[in-house]
């Protein structure tokens, strides 16, 4: 399979405005999702794709192949929908611009299981949450699964329900935002209409589970942290400062 990387990117962020193009340890957010992206051996291609002229001109400038879109996708999934439509890929990642810390091997993990599966159509990587500050911040998206690893529910609040011994007794996970969709999938998805608890809850992946679609998800022992806000700017400037694949494409 054809597989291509695609990171949505767009200035408007109503929680941090101009996000992708804020500087990170000498670069911008976007550069640094980009170039780690690229470093995936699963990989054929990535892409950025925005509407914004802006982000276009940043991404030239490292390199990064851009494809314009539509300013009215409410959606990340339907922006890169739009921009896979001018490729031939049959897998699909979407890599979230707003996650610096990405690891070429997550991308790796997430579309291994296409490769022994041919009824999936689209994957998310999880990871178990570890401290109970993240499992009650609405930033963090949580999921719960059935005994096949597909998800049931996402949601914004504080999910499942705690153990009698608290949340550390509690096997509680969080949506890590690399997505593969096949191409027919994706495609159906941009043509789904929006869905009540998508809209409620603000997470594409609620559209594919009201109209009866599988999610299956693949858990990671990596951690990442997005970036929401400006704090979380500083705190992932602090993680990322001794990364050693900060170092590696540096060089290049």
């Amino acid at each position: 399979m054809k597989t291509i990387a695609i990171i949505p990117a767009r200035m408007g962020s109503s929680r941090f405005p101009g996000k992708p193009l804020a500087q990170l340890l000498g670069c911008t957010m976007l550069e640094h999702v980009y170039q780690r992206v690229a470093m995936s051996k699963s990989l054929d291609a990535a892409y950025i794709a925005t509407c914004d002229e802006a982000i276009r001109q940043a991404a030239t400038t490292f390199g990064a192949p851009v494809i314009m879109t539509s300013d009215n996708h409410e959606r990340a999934s339907d922006r890169i929908a739009e921009a896979a439509a001018h490729t031939d890929a049959d897998l699909i990642v979407m890599v979230q611009g707003d996650e610096p810390m990405v690891l070429p091997s997550m991308i790796d993990a997430a579309v291994t299981p296409f490769h022994t599966d041919p009824e999936l159509e689209c994957v998310n990587l999880t990871r178990r949450i570890d401290n109970e500050a993240d499992f009650r911040n609405p930033n963090t998206i949580k999921v719960v699964m059935d005994q096949q690893g597909n998800a049931l529910y996402m949601t914004r609040q504080p999910i499942p329900t705690l153990a009698p011994g608290g949340f550390g007794a509690t096997a509680a996970y969080k949506q890590v935002c690399i997505i593969p969709f096949t191409r027919t999938c994706l495609i159906e998805y941009s043509q789904l209409p929006p869905t009540p608890l998508e809209k409620l809850e603000s997470i594409d992946m609620l559209r594919l589970l009201e109209h009866g679609r599988h999610v299956r998800m693949v858990e990671t022992s990596h951690d990442t942290q997005a970036v929401d806000t400006e704090a979380d700017l500083i705190r992932v400037a602090a993680l990322m400062a001794t990364d050693s694949l900060l170092a590696e494409y540096r060089k290049s």
